[in-house]
């Protein structure tokens, strides 16, 4: 290593026993620095002058104490503002998992603000690469990388949070909005160019307008944690648009604030928030602990890598990643520093910049413990639900990983919700590939899978008392098909992500109705309209946890491409100048969204079951058949596509005091023909009010009331009546 920078004065004449806090803390005089680095033989803090990108201006500082693994020391002088890296000194064995590599300059895992990006070239590689950036990882690179990877940034914590607090809404009224912080607002007209596509841009009144207007009660975001781009798309000029490449756990994305400086971005972010929570909604983030953008064995050396891999990174017993994640590396949060980190980081987004929850991206991958195997009980999810700050905030599992035996939703423990994918699964096939199959001549799928999500999934959430909200409903996500596309595609069309179009789901169950792409044939688009609308009433009227993918609510295509995480461009961002029928079908989201608030009993917070609830006779679930009378053992008839459910609740529940919200009734008929349905006889209901029918193309007056009887019900299509007890 290098010669050493003085140290100030001993802030104590003894030495230490345990390291202080992880990362920068500031204290008078300078600042406390400890970073982990277990099987090194040396540590420094390197400091930088603002603006100096090349590094000349590097100073470095070692790091003298040590304890248990951890290097830390008292270095004078720094304050907020100050540019920081780490270097780690000591053995290179790559066979052990041991590659340290002192010309690599280090971002630190606890960083709280990111400047810069990373430049790819041979300089950020810890090992000797060709001219493609590839080799066999073996060799230790003596290329200084300095020039070459962003600089920590110390920031001031300070901030008036004035009277901030999260919105609280309980589960049974949240609707999720997941969207892309910068695709939601770049073209957006109404909001100032200076702040589209940045934080501030999605707090701007125009953005929560939409947001208000919507009903929706949180936002989640994809990946706003620092990140850079892969090695493979920086060669083609591309960039990794949705973020799951984490660089650093603790600071907010750069690129996606409109202030320029560090210590700006970090104020902005908390301004949105702050903001966002005044008009009732909540922020989530989908925070991607599972891996990071070091790739696998032979990819850059940015920062866990070149500390300690063995720490931080699964590996086997050659030293090589045990990647389940499809991205080259798997964090080991079997070990207790890892563990930590991902903690720290999570009470730090609640604590200091005011988050309301966590989406867990490819979430099993954080519970494999010893032998590998998920464990419901591993210790990052006990320290979750028992931690005082983060069990009171939302957790929300993607429930699978791409490892072996990777799929398991409805296998978390309480209070995690799930991405439920079989309600994602059977809305499209019901609604899409069924329909489609019955146009061919084909035969389709009952009811009964349908039905089981439509009244939250208990055969996946029924256990541990986890009850129907721990099920997040979706049809669609950021990942696959929109819901535009879902109707107007057949086949994916991702040649522009530069892959061979290998890329990407082969199977989203979707249907072009005729003709793939775009069309003006008004038979099509009438077509794919009326879809459009049955997957919306499916995720809307159900029991669970509704998430619309931002733009869902306006028809908003990406041209086929169902995996466009490189394309920063028209085709992800949502496009605000809109069709006709755009216009109509965000009409029709707005309006069911304030059905489902209107009636409570489609909001359940315990499984409805088919319990007598009122002195009356009525259920709280009850299932007809278009006859009228309950379905009972029809449910196994793979021709039964036409059913009621009746919903009702003890008419004395606290929050029912309009009583037209106490029992309502969806009629589904997914046959390809008209049914005559006779409206069930609930008892104690006199009158039906039909609300929404997706035949509709736009919701107009609501029905007029009627009573239980014939009515005729169109072919694929779906209604949900409020009903009356005439009084």
């Amino acid at each position: 290593m290098s010669p050493q920078a003085r140290l100030g004065p001993p802030r104590s004449s003894v030495a230490r026993d345990l390291p202080p806090l992880p990362g920068v803390t500031l204290v008078d005089g300078g600042a406390d620095i400890a970073v982990y680095a277990g099987h090194a033989d040396g540590a420094e803090v390197c400091l930088f002058e603002a603006g100096d990108r090349a590094g000349v201006t590097e100073r470095r500082v070692s790091l003298p104490e040590r304890a248990h693994g951890w290097w830390f020391g008292f270095v004078p002088d720094v304050r907020p503002g100050q540019r920081y890296n780490l270097r780690v000194d000591g053995a290179w064995d790559p066979e052990r998992g041991v590659r340290h590599n002192a010309a690599k300059l280090l971002l630190d895992p606890y960083a709280r603000a990111i400047e810069g990006e990373v430049s790819w070239g041979p300089e950020v590689y810890g090992h000797v690469v060709d001219a493609t950036w590839g080799g066999d990882g073996e060799l230790p690179s003596a290329l200084d990388s300095r020039a070459h990877v962003p600089r920590c940034v110390v920031i001031d914590d300070t901030f008036d949070w004035e009277d901030d607090r999260s919105p609280g809404h309980s589960l049974s009224e949240t609707v999720i909005y997941e969207a892309h912080l910068r695709s939601q607002t770049v073209l957006h007209p109404e909001i100032p160019p200076s702040l589209r596509g940045t934080y501030a841009g999605l707090a701007h009144p125009a953005s929560v307008a939409h947001l208000t207007g919507l009903g929706v009660t949180a936002v989640e975001l994809l990946p706003i944690h620092a990140f850079t781009h892969e090695p493979h798309l920086a060669r083609r000029a591309m960039t990794n648009h949705w973020g799951y490449n984490s660089l650093g756990f603790f600071a907010p994305h750069a690129a996606y604030a409109a202030a320029r400086d560090p210590q700006g971005a970090v104020d902005e972010f908390k301004g949105m928030v702050k903001l966002l929570h005044r008009e009732g909604i909540e922020v989530i983030l989908d925070v991607v602990y599972n891996h990071t953008a070091e790739q696998g064995r032979t990819g850059a050396t940015l920062s866990w890598r070149g500390l300690d891999q063995r720490a931080y990174y699964r590996l086997d017993e050659r030293g090589r990643d045990i990647d389940v994640t499809g991205c080259g590396n798997t964090l080991d949060l079997r070990h207790p520093v890892v563990c930590r980190m991902v903690l720290d980081s999570l009470r730090y987004w609640v604590q200091e910049m005011h988050v309301d929850g966590f989406r867990f991206d490819l979430a099993v991958a954080l519970g494999r413990g010893r032998a590998d195997e998920f464990d419901p009980d591993h210790p990052f999810l006990v320290a979750l639900r028992t931690d005082p700050v983060l069990s009171t905030v939302r957790l929300i599992a993607e429930p699978w990983d791409l490892g072996l035996h990777g799929w398991r939703t409805g296998q978390f423990p309480p209070p995690f919700l799930e991405w439920n994918d079989r309600f994602r699964d059977a809305s499209r096939r019901f609604w899409v590939s069924d329909v489609r199959a019955l146009e061919h001549g084909h035969q389709a799928h009952g009811l009964h899978d349908l039905a089981t999500r439509f009244t939250g999934s208990r055969d996946l959430f029924g256990d541990r008392d986890r009850g129907p909200t721990a099920s997040v409903n979706f049809v669609t996500a950021h990942d696959g098909f929109t819901l535009a596309d879902l109707t107007a595609y057949d086949h994916k069309h991702n040649e522009d992500n530069g892959e061979g179009n290998r890329d990407g789901s082969s199977g989203d169950g979707s249907w072009n109705h005729g003709v793939e792409g775009p069309t003006e044939d008004p038979t099509v688009m009438a077509a794919r309209g009326r879809t459009m609308r049955n997957l919306l009433g499916s995720l809307l009227l159900s029991t669970g946890v509704p998430m619309l993918t931002a733009g869902d609510e306006m028809g908003r295509t990406q041209r086929g491409n169902n995996n466009p995480y490189c394309q920063d461009n028209a085709t992800t961002w949502v496009d605000w100048d809109l069709q006709p029928w755009q216009q109509d079908l965000l009409a029709t989201t707005r309006h069911l969204l304030r059905v489902r608030g209107d009636l409570p009993v489609l909001r359940q917070r315990v499984w409805s079951v088919g319990r007598q609830v009122r002195h009356d006779g009525a259920r709280d679930l009850e299932w007809y058949a278009a006859d009228g009378r309950p379905v009972g053992s029809r449910w196994d008839d793979p021709g039964l596509r036409v059913v009621q459910m009746a919903l009702a609740v003890p008419s004395t529940d606290v929050g029912f005091r309009d009583r037209s919200g106490v029992t309502a009734l969806v009629v589904v008929n997914g046959g390809r023909e008209d049914a005559e349905v006779t409206l069930g006889a609930v008892p104690g209901v006199t009158a039906y009010r039909l609300l929404w029918d997706s035949v509709w193309e736009r919701p107009g007056e609501e029905g007029e009331q009627r009573s239980p009887g014939p009515v005729s019900v169109p072919a694929t299509s779906l209604r949900v009546y409020s009903a009356s007890d005439g009084r």
